[in-house]
């Protein structure tokens, strides 16, 4: 009886965590990131959809450091990063205009 009460613990602060989280990302439901920047009127908005253009970026370096990519893997990867690096300057740009 001891173990699932831990079991019960370890959920109870699971869910805690998700229930905190979930109500941090509402802000931003977790839906289609905005293609134009300027069509987001929100601030927090805003800031959060640039955060997300950053973890997009660090995948896809992180990805681009593995050694046993071919080169047309490589290229294609560099394009969609420097694209995401465009992207996120248009984000920085409509939060200093919000």
């Amino acid at each position: 009886a001891l173990m699932a009460r831990n079991e019960e613990k370890s959920n109870s602060i699971l869910n805690k965590w998700v229930a905190m989280k979930a109500g941090h990302a509402s802000a931003v439901t977790r839906s289609k990131r905005p293609f134009i920047a300027s069509e987001c009127s929100n601030l927090a908005d805003a800031e959060a959809w640039r955060l997300d253009v950053i973890r997009d970026i660090s995948r896809k370096v992180a990805a681009i450091q593995n050694a046993g990519l071919g080169e047309h893997r490589l290229r294609e990867l560099n394009d969609e990063i420097n694209k995401l690096f465009r992207e996120k300057k248009h984000w920085e740009r409509r939060i200093l205009e919000l």
